[in-house]
């Protein structure tokens, strides 16, 4: 971002020098490092926390997409229907279900009784 170099710093100090003076100048160098300190760690902080939201919303991004994925739409159709369908009734214990045997012999015609 500021690309601060030896020559720039040395031009800053020798101003902070002249103006500040040398008695006041380490108790304003200590100041300045405090709120730089705290300034850069607001930003870390601020930085992290967009960071984070941004890994979260990709997070959310690739569930929606694997939930609407087909063959995860498919199969999750076809879950719903077999479980909202009634099941069918098991055909060998309703009464319904149970065949009459036909007789071992058939009825006679009328050609054959006379």
């Amino acid at each position: 971002m500021f690309d601060v170099g030896f020559w720039e710093l040395a031009v800053i100090m020798i101003v902070a020098l002249l103006v500040i003076g040398p008695e006041r100048l380490p108790r304003v160098a200590r100041t300045v490092g405090l709120w730089l300190g705290r300034a850069r760690s607001a930003f870390n902080s601020v930085k992290s926390d967009i960071d984070r939201e941004l890994r979260a919303e990709e997070l959310k991004t690739m569930l929606t997409k694997q939930a609407e994925a087909p063959e995860l739409k498919q199969f999750r159709d076809e879950l719903t229907r077999d479980i909202d369908s009634p099941s069918p009734p098991d055909t060998a214990t309703t009464p319904q279900a149970v065949e009459k045997k036909p007789d071992a012999t058939p009825p006679a015609s009328d050609d054959e009784r006379s």
